[in-house]
Protein backbone atom coordinates (compact mmCIF):
# COMPACT_ATOMS: atom_id res chain seq x y z
CA UNK A 1 0.00 0.00 0.00
CA UNK A 2 1.14 3.50 -0.81
CA UNK A 3 2.45 5.37 2.27
CA UNK A 4 -0.14 8.34 0.83
CA UNK A 5 -3.30 6.03 1.36
CA UNK A 6 -2.20 4.44 4.46
CA UNK A 7 -2.09 7.86 6.48
CA UNK A 8 -4.93 9.46 4.64
CA UNK A 9 -7.32 9.34 7.60
CA UNK A 10 -4.68 10.86 9.83
CA UNK A 11 -4.34 14.96 10.92
CA UNK A 12 -0.68 14.85 9.24
CA UNK A 13 1.66 18.22 10.76
CA UNK A 14 4.50 17.76 8.56
CA UNK A 15 6.29 15.54 6.16
CA UNK A 16 9.89 14.93 5.24
CA UNK A 17 10.54 12.58 2.19
CA UNK A 18 8.23 11.01 -0.83
CA UNK A 19 4.69 9.72 0.29
CA UNK A 20 4.45 7.98 -2.68
CA UNK A 21 6.92 5.04 -1.65
CA UNK A 22 5.48 1.03 -1.03
CA UNK A 23 4.61 0.08 2.45
CA UNK A 24 4.75 -3.52 3.30
CA UNK A 25 3.66 -4.00 6.97
CA UNK A 26 3.29 -1.71 9.71
CA UNK A 27 5.06 -2.01 13.31
CA UNK A 28 5.47 -0.60 16.97
CA UNK A 29 8.10 -3.00 17.72
CA UNK A 30 11.34 -2.13 15.90
CA UNK A 31 12.35 -6.23 16.55
CA UNK A 32 9.91 -7.05 14.19
CA UNK A 33 10.89 -4.97 11.15
CA UNK A 34 11.36 -6.43 7.77
CA UNK A 35 12.62 -4.73 4.38
CA UNK A 36 9.66 -2.09 3.56
CA UNK A 37 7.64 -1.26 6.84
CA UNK A 38 6.55 1.83 8.17
CA UNK A 39 7.71 1.87 11.51
CA UNK A 40 5.44 3.49 14.28
CA UNK A 41 7.18 5.22 17.42
CA UNK A 42 4.91 5.53 20.13
CA UNK A 43 5.42 6.02 23.48
CA UNK A 44 5.08 3.62 25.54
CA UNK A 45 4.56 3.10 29.36
CA UNK A 46 7.93 1.01 29.18
CA UNK A 47 9.63 2.73 26.42
CA UNK A 48 9.73 5.35 23.65
CA UNK A 49 9.73 4.18 20.49
CA UNK A 50 11.48 7.12 19.50
CA UNK A 51 14.57 5.79 20.56
CA UNK A 52 14.79 2.96 18.04
CA UNK A 53 13.76 5.05 14.65
CA UNK A 54 17.52 4.51 13.79
CA UNK A 55 17.32 0.82 14.82
CA UNK A 56 13.93 0.37 12.36
CA UNK A 57 15.73 2.11 9.61
CA UNK A 58 18.85 -0.12 10.01
CA UNK A 59 16.55 -2.89 9.39
CA UNK A 60 14.35 -1.90 6.82
CA UNK A 61 12.06 0.36 7.41
CA UNK A 62 11.40 2.79 4.94
CA UNK A 63 9.08 5.31 6.76
CA UNK A 64 8.64 6.26 10.19
CA UNK A 65 4.92 7.93 11.76
CA UNK A 66 6.55 10.16 14.45
CA UNK A 67 5.53 13.04 16.83
CA UNK A 68 9.21 14.28 16.05
CA UNK A 69 10.98 14.40 13.04
CA UNK A 70 14.48 13.73 14.51
CA UNK A 71 17.07 16.31 13.91
CA UNK A 72 19.54 13.62 12.45
CA UNK A 73 16.64 12.92 9.92
CA UNK A 74 18.36 9.86 7.26
CA UNK A 75 18.26 10.50 3.51
CA UNK A 76 16.37 8.46 1.99
CA UNK A 77 13.60 7.47 4.32
CA UNK A 78 10.15 9.33 5.06
CA UNK A 79 9.25 10.65 8.08
CA UNK A 80 5.39 11.50 8.48
CA UNK A 81 4.84 13.54 11.91
CA UNK A 82 1.64 13.46 13.47
CA UNK A 83 0.34 14.82 17.08
CA UNK A 84 -0.02 11.47 19.43
CA UNK A 85 1.23 8.25 17.10
CA UNK A 86 -0.67 6.03 19.93
CA UNK A 87 -3.74 7.45 18.97
CA UNK A 88 -2.65 6.95 15.23
CA UNK A 89 -1.24 3.70 14.86
CA UNK A 90 -5.00 2.34 15.48
CA UNK A 91 -5.88 3.82 12.39
CA UNK A 92 -2.86 3.54 10.32
CA UNK A 93 -3.56 -0.72 11.30
CA UNK A 94 -7.20 -0.59 10.16
CA UNK A 95 -6.31 0.99 6.44
CA UNK A 96 -3.32 -1.04 5.84
CA UNK A 97 -5.81 -4.37 6.45
CA UNK A 98 -8.46 -3.25 4.50
CA UNK A 99 -10.77 -2.17 7.56
CA UNK A 100 -11.94 -5.72 8.47
CA UNK A 101 -14.23 -4.57 11.23
CA UNK A 102 -16.50 -3.12 8.38
CA UNK A 103 -17.14 -6.37 6.84
CA UNK A 104 -17.94 -8.71 9.77
CA UNK A 105 -19.94 -7.79 13.45
CA UNK A 106 -17.62 -7.67 15.84
CA UNK A 107 -18.86 -7.29 19.79
CA UNK A 108 -16.48 -6.19 22.63
CA UNK A 109 -16.97 -7.42 26.09
CA UNK A 110 -15.61 -5.16 29.22
CA UNK A 111 -15.61 -5.41 32.82
CA UNK A 112 -13.44 -6.89 36.07
CA UNK A 113 -14.83 -10.48 35.80
CA UNK A 114 -16.85 -12.78 33.42
CA UNK A 115 -15.32 -10.83 30.11
CA UNK A 116 -13.66 -14.53 28.94
CA UNK A 117 -16.84 -16.26 29.64
CA UNK A 118 -19.61 -13.75 27.65
CA UNK A 119 -16.91 -13.13 24.62
CA UNK A 120 -16.09 -17.40 24.12
CA UNK A 121 -19.90 -18.66 24.69
CA UNK A 122 -20.88 -16.19 22.42
CA UNK A 123 -18.20 -17.35 19.73
CA UNK A 124 -19.23 -21.15 20.66
CA UNK A 125 -22.75 -19.99 20.78
CA UNK A 126 -22.45 -18.78 16.91
CA UNK A 127 -20.63 -21.31 16.07
CA UNK A 128 -23.28 -24.26 17.26
CA UNK A 129 -25.95 -21.89 15.02
CA UNK A 130 -23.74 -22.62 12.12
CA UNK A 131 -21.62 -19.17 11.77
CA UNK A 132 -18.47 -18.51 10.85
CA UNK A 133 -16.89 -16.72 13.83
CA UNK A 134 -13.54 -15.44 15.49
CA UNK A 135 -12.55 -15.01 19.15
CA UNK A 136 -10.01 -12.21 20.78
CA UNK A 137 -9.92 -13.61 24.59
CA UNK A 138 -7.67 -13.81 27.58
CA UNK A 139 -7.34 -17.76 27.28
CA UNK A 140 -6.94 -17.84 23.31
CA UNK A 141 -7.55 -16.26 19.86
CA UNK A 142 -9.22 -18.28 17.61
CA UNK A 143 -9.77 -17.64 14.04
CA UNK A 144 -12.99 -19.76 13.49
CA UNK A 145 -11.52 -23.31 13.98
CA UNK A 146 -8.34 -21.89 14.62
CA UNK A 147 -6.35 -21.83 17.21
CA UNK A 148 -3.75 -18.57 17.78
CA UNK A 149 -2.36 -17.98 21.48
CA UNK A 150 -2.52 -14.78 23.10
CA UNK A 151 -0.45 -13.12 24.98
CA UNK A 152 -2.41 -10.17 26.36
CA UNK A 153 -6.77 -9.86 26.88
CA UNK A 154 -6.37 -7.17 24.27
CA UNK A 155 -3.58 -7.25 21.54
CA UNK A 156 -1.75 -3.85 19.96
CA UNK A 157 -3.56 -2.65 17.25
CA UNK A 158 -1.84 -4.24 14.51
CA UNK A 159 -2.22 -7.56 15.72
CA UNK A 160 -5.68 -7.09 16.54
CA UNK A 161 -6.43 -5.88 12.97
CA UNK A 162 -4.13 -8.54 11.00
CA UNK A 163 -6.01 -11.01 13.00
CA UNK A 164 -9.26 -9.34 12.39
CA UNK A 165 -8.14 -9.58 8.83
CA UNK A 166 -7.22 -13.04 8.71
CA UNK A 167 -10.99 -13.83 10.67
CA UNK A 168 -12.70 -11.94 6.64
CA UNK A 169 -10.62 -13.62 5.06
CA UNK A 170 -11.85 -17.33 6.20
CA UNK A 171 -15.48 -16.18 6.26
CA UNK A 172 -15.93 -15.34 9.57
CA UNK A 173 -19.04 -13.03 10.19
CA UNK A 174 -19.20 -12.08 13.63
CA UNK A 175 -16.26 -11.85 16.38
CA UNK A 176 -15.86 -11.23 20.22
CA UNK A 177 -13.49 -9.49 21.95
CA UNK A 178 -12.62 -8.90 25.57
CA UNK A 179 -11.62 -5.71 25.82
CA UNK A 180 -9.55 -4.67 28.47
CA UNK A 181 -8.97 -1.48 30.20
CA UNK A 182 -5.75 -0.87 29.41
CA UNK A 183 -6.71 -1.74 25.74
CA UNK A 184 -8.89 1.83 26.25
CA UNK A 185 -6.24 3.73 27.85
CA UNK A 186 -3.92 2.75 25.28
CA UNK A 187 -5.75 3.21 22.19
CA UNK A 188 -5.32 -0.67 21.19
CA UNK A 189 -8.49 -0.54 19.96
CA UNK A 190 -8.74 2.73 17.83
CA UNK A 191 -10.00 2.23 14.40
CA UNK A 192 -12.25 -0.75 14.82
CA UNK A 193 -15.95 -0.62 14.53
CA UNK A 194 -18.11 -2.05 17.07
CA UNK A 195 -21.50 -3.48 16.69
CA UNK A 196 -22.40 -3.87 19.89
CA UNK A 197 -20.28 -3.72 23.48
CA UNK A 198 -21.39 -5.82 26.56
CA UNK A 199 -20.42 -4.54 30.47
CA UNK A 200 -20.34 -7.24 33.22
CA UNK A 201 -19.39 -5.38 36.59
CA UNK A 202 -16.42 -3.32 37.77
CA UNK A 203 -14.65 -4.07 41.47
CA UNK A 204 -10.90 -3.44 42.47
CA UNK A 205 -8.75 -4.79 39.84
CA UNK A 206 -5.43 -3.20 37.91
CA UNK A 207 -5.43 -0.50 40.13
CA UNK A 208 -1.23 -0.86 39.53
CA UNK A 209 -1.81 0.75 36.41
CA UNK A 210 -4.84 3.14 36.53
CA UNK A 211 -3.88 4.03 40.16
CA UNK A 212 -7.46 4.96 41.29
CA UNK A 213 -10.50 3.01 40.88
CA UNK A 214 -12.24 6.34 39.29
CA UNK A 215 -9.43 6.25 36.63
CA UNK A 216 -10.57 2.70 36.08
CA UNK A 217 -13.94 2.95 35.87
CA UNK A 218 -13.19 5.86 33.57
CA UNK A 219 -11.36 3.65 31.32
CA UNK A 220 -14.16 1.53 30.86
CA UNK A 221 -16.87 3.63 30.39
CA UNK A 222 -14.34 5.17 27.39
CA UNK A 223 -15.32 2.20 25.44
CA UNK A 224 -19.51 2.87 25.85
CA UNK A 225 -18.68 6.78 25.10
CA UNK A 226 -17.04 5.88 21.70
CA UNK A 227 -19.86 3.29 20.33
CA UNK A 228 -21.50 4.56 17.58
CA UNK A 229 -25.38 5.18 17.43
CA UNK A 230 -26.18 2.50 15.33
CA UNK A 231 -24.17 -0.48 17.86
CA UNK A 232 -26.28 -1.39 20.61
CA UNK A 233 -25.13 -1.19 24.93
CA UNK A 234 -25.81 -3.84 27.07
CA UNK A 235 -25.26 -3.32 30.74
CA UNK A 236 -25.78 -4.91 33.99
CA UNK A 237 -28.53 -3.22 36.43
CA UNK A 238 -27.25 -5.14 39.30
CA UNK A 239 -23.59 -3.32 39.06
CA UNK A 240 -24.20 -0.31 40.79
CA UNK A 241 -21.79 1.46 38.05
CA UNK A 242 -23.93 -0.59 35.54
CA UNK A 243 -26.40 2.60 34.41
CA UNK A 244 -22.99 4.97 34.74
CA UNK A 245 -21.21 3.34 32.10
CA UNK A 246 -23.99 4.06 29.28
CA UNK A 247 -25.19 7.45 30.65
CA UNK A 248 -23.19 9.25 27.47
CA UNK A 249 -23.34 6.04 25.14
CA UNK A 250 -24.78 7.12 21.30
CA UNK A 251 -25.52 3.39 21.54
CA UNK A 252 -29.26 1.95 22.02
CA UNK A 253 -29.18 0.49 25.57
CA UNK A 254 -30.33 -2.84 26.84
CA UNK A 255 -29.98 -4.06 30.44
CA UNK A 256 -29.88 -7.29 32.19
CA UNK A 257 -30.51 -8.19 35.74
CA UNK A 258 -30.66 -11.11 38.20
CA UNK A 259 -32.38 -8.95 40.66
CA UNK A 260 -34.42 -5.90 39.08
CA UNK A 261 -36.75 -5.50 36.12
CA UNK A 262 -34.24 -5.26 32.93
CA UNK A 263 -34.83 -6.30 29.48
CA UNK A 264 -33.51 -9.37 29.89
CA UNK A 265 -33.86 -10.91 33.34
CA UNK A 266 -33.14 -14.44 34.91
CA UNK A 267 -33.89 -16.53 38.11
CA UNK A 268 -32.55 -19.95 39.27
CA UNK A 269 -34.95 -22.40 39.75
CA UNK A 270 -32.72 -25.02 40.95
CA UNK A 271 -28.56 -25.77 41.03
CA UNK A 272 -25.97 -28.53 41.45
CA UNK A 273 -23.21 -29.36 40.49
CA UNK A 274 -23.76 -30.33 37.20
CA UNK A 275 -25.32 -27.23 36.12
CA UNK A 276 -28.69 -25.16 36.69
CA UNK A 277 -32.00 -24.64 35.54
CA UNK A 278 -33.06 -20.78 34.52
CA UNK A 279 -36.21 -18.93 33.76
CA UNK A 280 -35.03 -16.38 31.10
CA UNK A 281 -37.29 -13.99 30.26
CA UNK A 282 -40.34 -16.28 31.12
CA UNK A 283 -38.97 -19.30 29.60
CA UNK A 284 -37.23 -22.25 30.88
CA UNK A 285 -33.68 -23.90 29.87
CA UNK A 286 -31.27 -25.85 31.54
CA UNK A 287 -27.74 -25.14 31.27
CA UNK A 288 -24.07 -26.54 31.98
CA UNK A 289 -22.86 -23.94 34.27
CA UNK A 290 -23.04 -22.98 38.12
CA UNK A 291 -23.42 -20.07 40.30
CA UNK A 292 -25.64 -16.61 40.27
CA UNK A 293 -22.41 -14.86 38.41
CA UNK A 294 -22.88 -17.09 35.54
CA UNK A 295 -26.64 -16.55 35.11
CA UNK A 296 -25.41 -12.87 34.50
CA UNK A 297 -22.52 -14.09 32.38
CA UNK A 298 -24.96 -16.18 30.34
CA UNK A 299 -28.08 -13.31 30.34
CA UNK A 300 -25.51 -10.89 28.56
CA UNK A 301 -24.56 -13.76 26.10
CA UNK A 302 -28.86 -14.35 25.31
CA UNK A 303 -29.07 -10.06 25.56
CA UNK A 304 -26.29 -9.92 22.98
CA UNK A 305 -27.33 -13.01 20.58
CA UNK A 306 -31.05 -11.52 20.46
CA UNK A 307 -29.75 -8.06 19.38
CA UNK A 308 -27.89 -9.79 16.71
CA UNK A 309 -31.15 -11.05 15.44
CA UNK A 310 -31.49 -14.09 17.03
CA UNK A 311 -34.88 -15.56 17.96
CA UNK A 312 -35.19 -16.45 21.52
CA UNK A 313 -35.99 -20.45 21.13
CA UNK A 314 -32.16 -20.27 18.66
CA UNK A 315 -30.87 -18.43 21.67
CA UNK A 316 -32.28 -21.07 24.42
CA UNK A 317 -31.33 -24.15 22.58
CA UNK A 318 -28.02 -23.45 21.80
CA UNK A 319 -27.02 -22.15 25.86
CA UNK A 320 -28.46 -25.47 27.04
CA UNK A 321 -25.54 -27.14 24.84
CA UNK A 322 -22.90 -24.67 25.59
CA UNK A 323 -20.06 -25.86 27.88
CA UNK A 324 -18.24 -23.89 30.79
CA UNK A 325 -15.07 -21.84 29.71
CA UNK A 326 -11.42 -23.42 30.22
CA UNK A 327 -10.45 -22.76 33.82
CA UNK A 328 -14.06 -20.69 35.13
CA UNK A 329 -15.67 -22.73 37.58
CA UNK A 330 -14.45 -26.08 36.10
CA UNK A 331 -16.07 -29.23 38.67
CA UNK A 332 -13.42 -31.99 38.83
CA UNK A 333 -14.96 -34.85 40.83
CA UNK A 334 -12.70 -36.79 42.99
CA UNK A 335 -13.04 -41.00 43.08
CA UNK A 336 -13.39 -40.58 47.00
CA UNK A 337 -16.26 -38.26 46.55
CA UNK A 338 -14.75 -34.66 47.12
CA UNK A 339 -15.42 -32.35 44.14
CA UNK A 340 -12.44 -29.50 43.55
CA UNK A 341 -13.52 -25.78 41.59
CA UNK A 342 -10.34 -24.87 39.54
CA UNK A 343 -11.49 -20.94 38.68
CA UNK A 344 -9.38 -17.96 37.78
CA UNK A 345 -10.94 -15.89 40.86
CA UNK A 346 -8.40 -13.26 40.96
CA UNK A 347 -9.71 -10.20 42.84
CA UNK A 348 -11.89 -10.51 46.44
CA UNK A 349 -15.22 -9.87 43.81
CA UNK A 350 -14.77 -12.68 41.71
CA UNK A 351 -13.48 -14.79 44.78
CA UNK A 352 -16.90 -13.83 46.90
CA UNK A 353 -18.85 -15.31 43.68
CA UNK A 354 -17.49 -18.13 43.33
CA UNK A 355 -17.83 -18.89 47.47
CA UNK A 356 -21.22 -17.47 46.76
CA UNK A 357 -21.70 -20.44 43.82
CA UNK A 358 -20.28 -22.99 45.26
CA UNK A 359 -22.41 -22.36 49.04
CA UNK A 360 -25.75 -22.33 46.65
CA UNK A 361 -24.79 -25.75 45.67
CA UNK A 362 -23.78 -27.27 49.04
CA UNK A 363 -26.17 -25.84 51.06
CA UNK A 364 -24.63 -26.84 53.96
CA UNK A 365 -24.29 -30.30 53.40
CA UNK A 366 -20.03 -30.29 53.06
CA UNK A 367 -17.23 -28.21 54.31
CA UNK A 368 -15.33 -25.43 51.57
CA UNK A 369 -11.78 -25.68 52.00
CA UNK A 370 -9.91 -22.61 49.61
CA UNK A 371 -6.76 -22.41 47.94
CA UNK A 372 -5.64 -19.02 46.88
CA UNK A 373 -2.90 -16.91 46.62
CA UNK A 374 -1.84 -13.20 44.78
CA UNK A 375 -0.02 -12.41 41.75
CA UNK A 376 3.33 -10.08 42.44
CA UNK A 377 3.99 -6.71 41.16
CA UNK A 378 0.33 -6.41 41.19
CA UNK A 379 -1.86 -4.34 43.46
CA UNK A 380 -0.91 -5.10 46.77
CA UNK A 381 -4.30 -3.56 48.31
CA UNK A 382 -6.31 -6.18 47.13
CA UNK A 383 -4.48 -9.05 48.69
CA UNK A 384 -5.61 -8.59 52.71
CA UNK A 385 -8.63 -8.29 51.07
CA UNK A 386 -8.42 -11.58 49.11
CA UNK A 387 -7.53 -13.06 52.15
CA UNK A 388 -10.61 -11.70 54.66
CA UNK A 389 -13.05 -12.68 51.83
CA UNK A 390 -11.61 -16.52 51.46
CA UNK A 391 -12.04 -16.67 55.16
CA UNK A 392 -15.37 -15.61 55.13
CA UNK A 393 -16.72 -18.15 53.35
CA UNK A 394 -14.41 -21.33 53.96
CA UNK A 395 -14.10 -23.70 56.54
CA UNK A 396 -10.35 -23.99 55.91
CA UNK A 397 -7.77 -21.94 53.85
CA UNK A 398 -5.06 -22.49 52.47
CA UNK A 399 -2.94 -19.31 51.29
CA UNK A 400 0.34 -20.07 48.55
CA UNK A 401 1.54 -18.70 45.23
CA UNK A 402 0.20 -17.43 42.89
CA UNK A 403 2.60 -16.18 39.67
CA UNK A 404 5.02 -14.53 42.41
CA UNK A 405 6.97 -12.65 39.67
CA UNK A 406 9.82 -10.48 40.89
CA UNK A 407 8.72 -10.33 44.30
CA UNK A 408 8.90 -13.06 47.20
CA UNK A 409 6.47 -15.59 47.52
CA UNK A 410 6.65 -15.56 51.48
CA UNK A 411 6.09 -11.32 51.11
CA UNK A 412 2.26 -11.60 49.06
CA UNK A 413 1.75 -14.20 51.75
CA UNK A 414 2.65 -11.90 54.81
CA UNK A 415 0.73 -8.93 53.05
CA UNK A 416 -2.45 -11.35 52.86
CA UNK A 417 -2.43 -12.49 56.16
CA UNK A 418 -2.12 -9.02 57.59
CA UNK A 419 -5.34 -8.73 56.78
CA UNK A 420 -6.75 -11.20 58.97
CA UNK A 421 -7.60 -11.16 62.95
CA UNK A 422 -6.48 -13.51 65.39
CA UNK A 423 -10.12 -15.72 64.91
CA UNK A 424 -9.72 -15.55 61.58
CA UNK A 425 -5.92 -17.12 61.41
CA UNK A 426 -7.18 -19.89 63.59
CA UNK A 427 -8.61 -21.37 60.09
CA UNK A 428 -5.80 -20.11 57.74
CA UNK A 429 -2.47 -22.14 57.14
CA UNK A 430 0.31 -20.96 54.65
CA UNK A 431 1.89 -23.27 52.39
CA UNK A 432 4.41 -21.27 50.20
CA UNK A 433 4.45 -24.12 47.42
CA UNK A 434 1.34 -24.22 45.16
CA UNK A 435 1.88 -27.92 44.55
CA UNK A 436 2.25 -28.90 48.43
CA UNK A 437 -0.93 -26.52 49.09
CA UNK A 438 -2.98 -28.38 46.50
CA UNK A 439 -1.98 -31.79 48.07
CA UNK A 440 -2.64 -30.61 51.56
CA UNK A 441 -6.03 -29.65 50.47
CA UNK A 442 -6.94 -32.74 49.18
CA UNK A 443 -5.60 -34.60 51.78
CA UNK A 444 -7.98 -32.45 54.03
CA UNK A 445 -10.72 -33.13 52.01
CA UNK A 446 -14.06 -35.12 53.20
CA UNK A 447 -16.52 -36.84 51.05
CA UNK A 448 -19.12 -34.11 49.87
CA UNK A 449 -16.56 -31.61 50.68
CA UNK A 450 -15.53 -28.70 48.18
CA UNK A 451 -11.88 -27.69 47.20
CA UNK A 452 -11.63 -24.58 45.64
CA UNK A 453 -8.48 -23.93 44.03
CA UNK A 454 -8.63 -19.85 42.62
CA UNK A 455 -6.70 -17.86 41.21
CA UNK A 456 -4.48 -19.21 37.93
CA UNK A 457 -8.15 -21.00 36.25
CA UNK A 458 -6.66 -21.94 32.24
CA UNK A 459 -2.83 -20.85 32.98
CA UNK A 460 -0.25 -23.59 32.94
CA UNK A 461 2.40 -22.16 34.27
CA UNK A 462 3.76 -20.16 37.19
CA UNK A 463 5.65 -16.59 36.75
CA UNK A 464 8.94 -16.69 38.98
CA UNK A 465 11.37 -14.13 38.17
CA UNK A 466 10.49 -13.47 34.65
CA UNK A 467 10.67 -17.41 34.01
CA UNK A 468 7.37 -19.04 32.90
CA UNK A 469 7.63 -22.74 34.75
CA UNK A 470 5.16 -25.26 33.88
CA UNK A 471 2.49 -25.18 36.51
CA UNK A 472 -1.08 -26.65 35.84
CA UNK A 473 -3.92 -26.32 38.84
CA UNK A 474 -6.11 -29.02 37.00
CA UNK A 475 -3.45 -31.11 36.54
CA UNK A 476 -1.82 -31.57 39.77
CA UNK A 477 -5.86 -31.92 41.50
CA UNK A 478 -5.58 -34.94 39.40
CA UNK A 479 -2.52 -36.42 40.26
CA UNK A 480 -3.77 -36.21 43.83
CA UNK A 481 -6.80 -37.88 42.93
Amino acid sequence: MKLEKLVSKLDVLAVQGDMERDITGVQIDSRQIVDGNLFVAVRGTVADGHNYIDKALEKGAVAVLCEEIPADAQEGATYVKVANTEQSVGQVATTFYGAPTSKLKLVGVTGTNGKTTIATVLYEMFRYMGHKAGLLSTVCNYIDGEAVPTEHTTPDPITLNALLARMVEAGCEYAFMEVSSHSVVQNRIGGLNFVGGLFTNITRDHLDYHKTFENYIKAKKQFFDNLPETAFAITNADDKNGLVMVQNTKAQVKTYSVQSPADFKAKIIECHFEGMYLDINGKEVGVQFIGKFNVSNLLAVYGAAIMLGKSEQEVLVALSAMKPVNGRFEALRSPSGYTAIVDYAHTPDALENVLNAIHGVLEGKGEVITVCGAGGNRDKGKRPLMAREAVKQSDRVIITSDNPRFEEPQDIINDMLAGLDEEQMKKVIAIVDRRQAIKTACVMAKPGDVILIAGKGHEDYQDVKGVKHHFDDKEEVRACF
